[in-house]
């Protein structure tokens, strides 16, 4: 396992950065820039000194002719590989291997560090914008699979009966209707009509009740999912002999369902899981916009619009990371799971 764990953490080097060089690049050849959307501008050539200052009037493309005019005289790769790229992915490389991710080019002062993972003054960690999206995230997970897992394994176990309709119509109508649009029906009845919830909550840490809204918004679609996932998992299972010969033996039958039905099926449910929680952090776009939560997801829609290329390229770096890592524990639950699957024969 050991071994599976560092071969699959190496290979994260090359992913991240070829996920930088293709985000950088596609970036910076879009037509436009942080500063021509900027309401302070009054002439070109102010615009001309803050692209020098940040070094955005440098080369954008990558340079092949330096490439191969260093290869053919030296022979060294390793010297010949930094004269291909360009000088600004060069010095942004250079910054992001110190784990410096640069200034933002449209908050002005600010370290792109300060503004992702830095709280406001006075406030603990988990308070900064990446904290706020990471539990709302988690938080939606947790529904998700309160909501999901229940319901499956009663779909399955009551199969073909009004509780296994009831249960996918309930998934079929998560699962179809859209966030942006469920968010507008829950507003409606439970924030206009009900008065229960509070719809605009600047400080989502002072109650718990802010939560709610985005919670559920946010982890319906992916419970719908999961209970018919589960749902047919679990009849997969229900089939299989050994499940049959534990009842033979006179188990109990709720020690079949958990121990050899539930148990087996969530081997395939956490397929599923891993990406669905790096999905529902990097998917909440939509969802912090609508909910004015302050989280990234909301940072990297506006980060998008303002052209903030710094804030752009942290971003999808944080998102590559969390989607590698949640395929990653995926991988380690297997183990948990199911201790006949091999961890370095899946990686071989």
């Amino acid at each position: 396992m050991t071994q599976y764990l560092i071969r699959r953490v190496l290979w994260l080097v090359p992913v991240l950065f070829v996920i930088t060089l293709v985000t950088f690049i596609i970036m910076h050849a879009t037509p436009g820039g942080p500063f021509d959307l900027d309401p302070t501008k009054t002439s070109e050539q102010i615009v001309k000194r803050l692209e020098q200052s940040f070094g955005l009037n440098k080369s954008l493309f990558l340079n092949t002719a330096a490439f191969q005019e260093t290869l053919a005289q030296s022979g060294n790769w390793l010297e010949a590989i930094p004269q291909l790229f360009d000088a600004q992915f060069e010095n942004y490389l250079g910054s992001l291997l110190r784990g410096d991710l640069g200034p933002s080019y449209r908050f002005r002062g600010r370290q792109v560090n300060e503004i992702i993972f830095q709280p406001p003054a006075g406030r603990p960690i988990w308070e900064s914008r990446m904290g706020t999206t990471a539990v709302l995230g988690i938080l939606a997970l947790l529904y998700a699979l309160a909501l999901g897992l229940p319901l499956g394994v009663l779909a399955a176990l009551r199969q073909n009966s009004w509780v296994d309709h009831l249960c996918l119509f309930i998934a079929t109508v998560g699962y179809g209707i859209p966030n942006f649009v469920l968010s507008i029906f829950l507003i409606i009845i439970l924030a206009v009509w009900l008065d229960l919830v509070k719809v605009i909550e600047l400080d989502y840490w002072s109650r718990w009740q802010p939560w709610v809204l985005p919670t559920i918004v946010l982890g319906t679609p992916t419970g719908a999912f999961l209970t018919r996932l589960t749902r047919a998992s679990m009849l997969e299972v229900m089939r299989m002999d050994y499940v049959r010969t534990a009842r033979a033996k006179g188990l109990l039958e709720r020690m079949v369902v958990l121990r050899h039905m539930v148990r087996n099926a969530l081997i395939q449910v956490a397929t599923y899981i891993g990406p669905a929680l790096a999905g529902l952090v990097t998917g909440s776009f939509i969802i912090e916009s609508q909910f004015l939560v302050t989280g990234i997801g909301r940072l990297f829609v506006e980060s998008i619009f303002r052209r903030d290329y710094t804030i752009i390229m942290a971003l999808t770096l944080v998102y590559a990371l969390l989607v590698a890592l949640a395929n990653l524990g995926v991988d380690l639950v297997y183990v948990l799971l199911d201790p006949r699957i091999k961890l370095e024969k899946r990686g071989g």
